[in-house]
């Protein structure tokens, strides 16, 4: 039985990326997986850092700006509408009362990159900490779609990915600076998934860079580690994805925990990696999803919705068989 989920909000700041539609379906297991969303790691965590989100304005890469801010870190965030970013630091450094710098950049083109990376080092310095969050999607049966829309999410993921740490990186290995660098990529990078095929091509593509500049770039102080989403709802991208609203209660009753995450647990996870406290970790594809990519492959556990007293008959009808 689906019921209506209740929002909670634990970071002291009002920023909107912590509001959840009303309508945004539970399942009743979700009271035993309950979302703390209290910042896990110390106070000053990141006092000194520098932190670069692309993708910074809404969702994930907001929820990730205002944790590492909140934590002492001075924080960049870089997306196409200056709008929206300028928006977004005011509201963050009003929260947290740390500098946010909003820097508008298309990170599909390159020289727009290094003219804002430019504008970076100049007010801030290189960064210690990069989230390639950058991100474009929509539903769409693959035989309907355009080489435009396949190569447009390609350029915003893949390319844009590329763009941000090549630039990055290569002023990184000239300043003989260190850096954490992690990637925002989704479950189906492992194992595809139909109707978002530009995207999981991109996805799988930031996998590898990722992997291999982890093997490559070490030596230079840099690790290279991806979190890979689960069900996270976000308004701009269930816009594109679920439009009506239809798949919404479908992912929820994949997910065994019961729920969407939320924005707060993923800037957590996020923080850790990106923080001192996982410096062994290299090359690291961490899958968050609440245990729904397990659910959905094997092959009996939809028999979860099967009540108890009908395994009692199913019991007795299976002890019935005779011979193997």
């Amino acid at each position: 039985m689906l019921k209506i989920g209740h929002v909670f909000t634990k970071f002291s700041r009002p920023l909107s990326t912590t509001l959840r539609r009303l309508d945004i379906p539970r399942c009743s297991q979700a009271e035993y997986f309950p979302a703390n969303q209290t910042p896990m790691l110390p106070d000053g965590t990141f006092q000194g850092k520098v932190a670069l989100i692309t993708g910074g304005g809404t969702g994930i890469g907001k929820s990730v700006a205002g944790v590492i801010s909140k934590l002492g870190g001075t924080v960049v965030i870089m997306s196409r509408k200056i709008e929206v970013l300028q928006e977004t630091a005011k509201e963050i450094s009003s929260s947290t009362g740390n500098q946010v710098y909003p820097i508008a950049a298309d990170v599909r083109k390159p020289d727009v990159i290094k003219a804002a990376v430019d504008e970076m080092v100049e007010k801030v310095g290189l960064p210690h900490i990069v989230v390639n969050n950058a991100a474009g999607n929509f539903i769409s049966p693959t035989e309907r779609l355009s080489s435009n829309a396949f190569f447009t999410i390609i350029d915003i993921v893949l390319n844009g990915t590329a763009n941000v740490t090549l630039d990055v990186g290569k002023r990184l290995i000239a300043a003989k600076q260190g850096a954490a660098f992690l990637g925002m990529t989704a479950t189906y990078a492992q194992c595809g998934s139909g109707f978002t095929v530009p995207s999981a091509c991109a996805k799988a593509g930031m996998e590898a860079m990722h992997l291999s500049l982890a093997a490559e770039w070490a030596r230079y102080g840099m690790r290279f580690n991806c979190i890979e989403p689960g069900p996270f709802h976000t308004k701009g991208a269930f816009d594109r994805l679920d439009p009506t609203g239809e798949f919404a209660k479908q992912m929820v009753e994949n997910t065994p925990v019961g729920r969407f995450g939320e924005l707060e647990e993923i800037a957590n996870l996020s923080a850790y990696l990106v923080s001192d406290y996982s410096n062994f970790m290299n090359g690291s594809m961490i899958r968050f999803d609440g245990g729904e990519i397990p659910f959905t492959a094997g092959m009996f556990n939809g028999l979860t919705k099967v009540p108890q007293q009908q395994w009692d008959m199913l019991e007795k009808m299976i002890r019935k068989v005779k011979g193997s």
